[in-house]
């Protein structure tokens, strides 16, 4: 008998227990999450009764796979952009649950006298709702579609970005086992410092590549390229102190920015599901039954604490959004359970070892018995509220009302706050660049040089290099929006404007001086003076410089337009309405989408010859035929079946167009009848106009519009006519046509052949 290793029977068992479940769970509407979890319950040691897990040591190696693939998915699910999109009242709302969530958390913990790590991490864990399991109950509650559905949606993504803040958060802490502010600062500092790094240059570089190999990449080199892109970013990310889960999270967010976006995360998605559900079936297999008994009160405090922190704090920060009291508290009460990622940093405390063994089996309880009662909660929102409204004292439900805004739109911002957003924005990022460039000469380009050539010639090419690569960026800092529309509207407006005009100009020029100062005098020993006269005048030439000016035009705008990628794509597809579509609004006018049936009158005519604009008063803006695009199309483009046209117009014009859209597309029940075709048969008698006449002769296709089927003669069968062989006399000819046109061509005479 063949050696079998343990690792393969141990995944051969997860997998059954983890199939059986799932075809359970799905039978039983459940999340097949729980179904994973009780798959390794019944797998681990601690159940005597069914066979077990031999190396859990290995199997953990692959859970810790499977949160990397988890993190990988939900970046790629993910975009920066919708940060902005979410808009403030969801940010509002999971700022408000995640800080008071966090607080309950650590109390619970307190108040059963637990470590401080164990307070801290119980309330990172429950401080996440789980986007599955509520989209999940949404989904079966038929609620997909109701307005709170979508901020609370919008809250989740909030969470999920700031659930990967708060891992990396949690790591360093557990790390340094330090609680002080400054290296809580430091701690934050560093990850917007890689973060924003990571984002830029990924973003700069990983489309292009992408862009270039497209000819390359078939799905096999696309799933194996993006995996390695993954766990490239998983090393760097471990390398750097960041935790692996939180490098794959950024690698997905840097994809979600591609084209190929959508084509990764479906060839992803069933290595994400193999690992991912090893991943909680190891969750699963660490859950002892003892513990869970023993540890019966903590449980049950800690789902009251979820129940009701959740349903408060969450109806506490939707209102505090702006929103209606009924809205806040559907919203507060669909977030009530945790899902994923309480697993996930229940897992990171395991394997930094700073968290108590017994805390792992509780949030798991926990987070069963949230996820049962999820869609009981959601039904109890709209009972709660009517509750509510009916015992408030009048003067708050006064107040309520006048404080829901609802979400609010800003039409105008101030010159001085849209410039300094803009030179923050544009100096932070160009500095972390910097800082790099600088970081990476000084680590591996200056050792080089001065190890290949011998001094002072090492360090002139090591400086020439390192301020060569900087020049573009630094030249950024200091010109960037020195001529923009808002620069010079404020410098004309008013004199008063000019001197912290000249003052942003100035801070700027210093901060591009110290970094060129500082690469000349960590490579030389000179005098500060002459220090400083060289960084000036290096500072002067770049500004002058025509050649650097293109260069930092040409990387911002390959840089915008690699972000932009993905919409522009969708826009040129028809798959989202171009950006000026908005701004049309404020004029009355609407972009609008049709798809020209293929029975519409309009079919096969140019679009002069339909004259929409006059007639309707329709502009026709695009053609969108397949995966083609043809913008501002001409008098002479046609319209083809299925071809969706983008319109410009009022909401009068569009009704009308609809209608009279409608009126072309209508089938008549008379030419449905008439068009129906019929077979029937003639015999060629000696009177008969096509005896001695070929086929071609015959003309019956051209003057009657039928079709020859075939034609007997004598004793032989059915057959094809032949084209060149002239009819005689007692051939039996089968024709089909339309029913008018075979009576005209057959007679009333010859009804007796009638084949009905």
């Amino acid at each position: 008998m063949s050696h079998l290793a343990p690792l393969i029977a141990d995944l051969a068992l997860i997998l059954i227990c983890a199939g059986v479940m799932t075809l359970l769970f799905k039978k039983l509407k459940q999340p097949l999450v729980l179904g994973y979890v009780v798959a390794g319950f019944l797998a681990s040691p601690h159940l005597s009764f069914t066979p077990s897990v031999i190396d859990t040591t290995n199997i953990q190696t692959w859970a810790d796979i499977g949160v990397i693939f988890l993190l990988f998915a939900l970046g790629l699910e993910f975009s920066f952009k919708k940060i902005v999109k979410v808009g403030g009242p969801a940010i509002i709302a999971a700022c408000t649950i995640i800080f008071c969530m966090i607080l309950v958390g650590m109390g619970v913990g307190t108040a059963f006298g637990w470590k401080r790590m164990d307070c801290l991490f119980l309330g990172g864990m429950i401080a996440m709702s789980s986007t599955t399991i509520i989209y999940k109950a949404f989904d079966d509650l038929g609620l997909l579609k109701k307005q709170f559905t979508s901020l609370v949606l919008s809250v989740l993504i909030l969470e999920d970005i700031l659930a990967i803040v708060l891992m990396v958060m949690l790591s360093t802490m557990a790390v340094s086992n330090n609680f002080e502010g400054t290296e809580m600062l430091e701690s934050i500092a560093k990850l917007l410092f890689f973060l924003i790094l990571w984002f830029v240059v990924g973003i700069y570089l990983i489309p292009e590549l992408l862009k270039r190999c497209r000819k390359l990449m078939s799905e096999e080199t696309m799933l194996i390229v993006s995996l390695g892109l993954c766990f490239g970013m998983v090393v760097v990310a471990a390398h750097t102190g960041f935790s692996a889960a939180f490098g794959a999270f950024i690698m997905g967010s840097i994809l979600a920015e591609t084209v190929e976006a959508e084509n990764i995360e479906r060839l992803v998605k069933p290595v994400k599901d193999l690992f991912g559900a090893i991943f909680f079936v190891s969750v699963g297999m660490m859950v002892d039954p003892g513990m869970i008994v023993e540890y019966a009160g903590p449980i049950i405090a800690i789902t009251l604490a979820v129940l009701i922190g959740q349903s408060v704090f969450g109806t506490l920060g939707v209102l505090l959004s702006g929103q209606p009291l009924k809205t806040a508290m559907q919203c507060g009460f669909s977030l009530t359970q945790i899902g994923e990622f309480a697993f996930i940093i229940a897992s990171l405390g395991v394997s930094l070892k700073v968290t108590s063994d017994f805390l792992y089996p509780i949030v798991v309880a926990v987070s069963v018995v949230t996820t049962f009662l999820t869609p009981y909660m959601i039904r109890l929102a709209e009972p709660a509220s009517n509750f509510m409204d009916a015992h408030l004292p009048e003067k708050w439900t006064k107040f309520l009302s006048r404080y829901a805004s609802g979400p609010q739109t800003v039409n105008h911002e101030s010159l001085w706050k849209r410039l300094i957003f803009a030179l923050v924005r544009i100096t932070v990022v160009y500095t972390i660049i910097c800082i790099a460039i600088v970081a990476i000469s000084f680590r591996f380009l200056v050792p080089l040089c001065q190890k290949g050539l011998p001094e002072p010639w090492g360090a002139l090419l090591a400086a020439f290099i390192t301020i060569l690569f900087l020049s573009p960026f630094l030249r950024a800092i200091m010109i960037k929006k020195n001529h923009s529309v808002e620069f010079v509207t404020l410098w004309n407006d008013s004199r008063g404007n000019r001197a912290p005009l000249v003052a942003t100009i100035v801070l700027r020029v210093l901060l591009a001086v110290s970094f060129v100062m500082f690469v000349i005098a960590g490579l030389f020993e000179i005098s500060v003076g002459l220090v400083l006269g060289v960084a000036i005048l290096l500072i002067v030439a770049m500004v002058l410089s025509r050649q650097l000016k293109r260069q930092s035009i040409l990387i911002e705008r390959k840089f915008f337009q690699n972000l932009r990628s993905r919409e522009l794509r969708a826009e040129y597809l028809g798959e989202k309405k171009p950006e000026y579509a908005g701004r049309l609004l404020s004029r009355d006018l609407h972009l609008t989408d049709y798809v020209v049936p293929g029975e519409a009158e309009w079919v096969g005519h140019t679009l002069s010859e339909l004259n929409f604009g006059k007639k309707y008063g329709v502009h026709v803006v695009s053609i969108l035929r397949g995966r083609k695009r043809i913008n501002i199309p001409g008098a002479t483009d046609r319209l083809f079946p299925q071809d969706r046209i983008q319109v410009i117009a009022t909401d009068e014009e569009l009704n009308a167009f609809s209608e009279e859209m409608m009126k072309s597309s209508v089938v008549d029940t008379d030419i449905i009848e008439k068009s129906e075709m019929i077979l029937r048969q003639f015999r060629i008698d000696s009177d008969s106009p096509f005896l001695g006449k070929t086929l071609r002769d015959a003309g019956i296709r051209d003057n009657y519009h039928c079709l020859i089927a075939g034609v007997e003669r004598g004793e032989e069968a059915l057959h094809a006519p032949d084209p060149h062989e002239p009819f005689e006399e007692g051939d039996v000819v089968w024709i089909v046509g339309e029913k008018d046109d075979v009576y005209k061509l057959v007679g009333e005479k010859d009804e007796k052949y009638d084949m009905e």
